[in-house]
């Protein structure tokens, strides 16, 4: 067995047997061929046809330059398609088409609101133009429906939506993005004006300790203890003057009491040395003040009354040169004026101190200021840190809000991003389905199988034997000779069976042919 089929497998193709083969099952081939073909010709002409319209719409970019106006809705096309789609495809929009156009209306079956906007769905299909760089520049819209005008107007209203909805989105997209600006602007506002009450508030409550304040305090301080020594050198020249009008009263109550010779000369020397004293003041504070300084004038009437008060003595001592006493029931007027010296003496002295005093309380009061301005140092820092903050996030916002707002108007005047038609929705000629010139090429095919099915089958249920290989092959001999068969119409049989062949191959290919141009031309 094994022999066998090494023969089998190296033996040479046989022309001739699968001539005759060809010979006779040809019928066995064409005519499930061309019934094949029939079926699936037929069924193309049977089934309703269903036409396509389709448009192109391209996304044209904003007129505005992004460097002006930059846009504030989402920038990716494809998914704000997506949504646009979904929301064109909703239940409520599709009904609305169907109930317009009349659509799906068959007598035949009754279909419910669900499964027509079912079928709608299948029928609309979107598809995306990319440009080189992969980024959607442009779509298209198809809808397939059994009348070519009704797939036509359903296109129209779908790019119409398409459009509508677009510029709605957009416009609607920008608009809650401006107030959602506006909003955390509103925000931003009210946090600033809180940072802004608490320094108000901050600085009210610390006036005088703030580090704006710093020098201004140092100079007042410094002016503060000026006036601080100004006032204690004035002090104890008052109390210098004080005990040198007390000696001087003392002096002059004994010149009452003492003999002529003697009161008068002791008296005066110690005037002479006071007013000498009192001009050596004069020139020192001369040196530091001007004519118009307080001291300075009120030093200078001292010595005028000092003088004033050394002449009554030499007049008083002139024109009494031999009394013993002087008369007690009268006060003279050089004591009476040494008195009241020593009251205006001691006023000054009282208030000296007490300027003195007030001076302290302010220094002490300044000196504390300079103390805690490192403490309000920080906290002002921390609370202006904080208003900062607030308001480069205010001007941000304000900045973006403004940046939305143009955007915004933008949309509103369609200047933004927009779809246009470029092909008009189109009314087809021929249906998309089925398309029958393909399906006479499938019916070729199928009818090709049948064919083949056919010979092969009737070749394999023919037990008949037609060459001399058969014979060898049934025969455990070898075959010496034959005898053929005689018979009177052996020549006439083979050529009916031949012109047989040939009519029916040439009805065959002629039905194929008239059949693919019939479908060419009206399909």
């Amino acid at each position: 067995m094994a022999d066998n089929l090494e023969e089998k497998q190296s033996d040479p193709i046989d022309v001739q047997h699968y001539l005759g083969l060809a010979r006779r099952r040809h019928l066995h081939f064409l005519i499930p061929l061309l019934a094949g073909w029939l079926i699936v010709f037929a069924l193309s002409w049977v089934l309703p046809p269903r036409y396509r319209s389709g448009t192109l719409i391209l996304v044209e970019q904003p007129t505005m330059p992004k460097d002006y106006v930059t846009p504030n809705v989402n920038d990716d096309l494809q998914e704000r398609l997506q949504s646009i789609t979904q929301q064109i495809l909703s239940r409520t929009r599709l009904l609305h088409i169907i109930d317009g156009q009349n659509l799906y209306a068959d007598n035949r079956v009754q279909l419910t609101a669900e499964e027509k906007v079912e079928r709608m769905r299948k029928d609309i299909e979107i598809e995306l133009v990319r440009d080189a760089q992969g980024r959607v520049n442009a779509f298209n819209v198809y809808y397939v429906s059994r009348d070519a005008r009704t797939a036509q107007k359903v296109t129209t209203e779908l790019t119409n939506l398409f459009i509508n909805e677009n510029l709605e989105v957009r416009q609607h997209q920008s608009e809650d993005t401006t107030r959602f600006l506006e909003e955390q602007l509103d925000t931003a506002r009210q946090t600033l004006n809180k940072q802004e009450s608490r320094i108000r508030e901050f600085k009210s409550q610390h006036v005088g300790e703030l580090p704006a304040q710093l020098e201004s305090n140092l100079q007042i301080l410094n002016g503060l203890q000026s006036q601080l020594r100004t006032e204690e050198d004035a002090l104890n020249n008052a109390k210098q003057q004080r005990v040198y009008l007390q000696t001087l009263a003392d002096q002059y109550r004994t010149l009452r009491i003492s003999s002529g010779d003697g009161g008068a000369p002791g008296s005066l020397p110690a005037i002479d040395q006071e007013l000498d004293h009192l001009k050596a003041q004069l020139a020192d504070l001369s040196s530091h003040y001007t004519e118009k300084h307080p001291d300075l004038r009120k030093l200078k009437d001292q010595i005028t009354k000092t003088e004033r008060m050394r002449d009554q003595l030499l007049s008083a001592a002139s024109a009494n040169p031999g009394s013993t006493t002087l008369d007690t029931g009268t006060q003279p007027p050089a004591l009476a004026q040494l008195q009241s010296q020593l009251l205006s003496n001691q006023a000054e002295i009282a208030n000296r101190e007490h300027a003195i005093e007030q001076l302290k309380v302010k220094i002490n009061e300044y000196q504390g200021r300079l103390n805690q301005e490192p403490v309000r140092e920080q906290q002002l820092a921390d609370l202006t840190l904080g208003y900062d903050q607030s308001k480069a996030n205010y001007d941000e916002l304000l900045k973006k809000k403004n940046e939305s707002a143009m955007a915004t108007s933008m949309e509103l005047l369609q200047q933004g991003e927009r779809f246009r038609v470029v092909d008009p929705p189109s009314l087809p000629v021929k249906p998309d389905f089925p398309n029958r010139l393909k399906f006479c090429l499938i019916g070729l095919g199928v009818g090709m199988a049948l064919g083949l099915a056919f010979a092969a089958g009737s070749e394999m249920l023919d037990e008949r034997l037609y060459t001399e290989k058969d014979i060898t092959r049934l025969l455990p001999v070898p075959v010496l000779c034959e005898i053929p068969v005689i018979s009177e119409s052996a020549q006439t049989v083979p050529t009916k069976v031949g012109w047989r062949g040939w009519t029916t191959a040439a009805v065959v290919i002629a039905a194929l042919l008239a059949g693919s141009l019939f479908s060419y031309w009206r399909g």
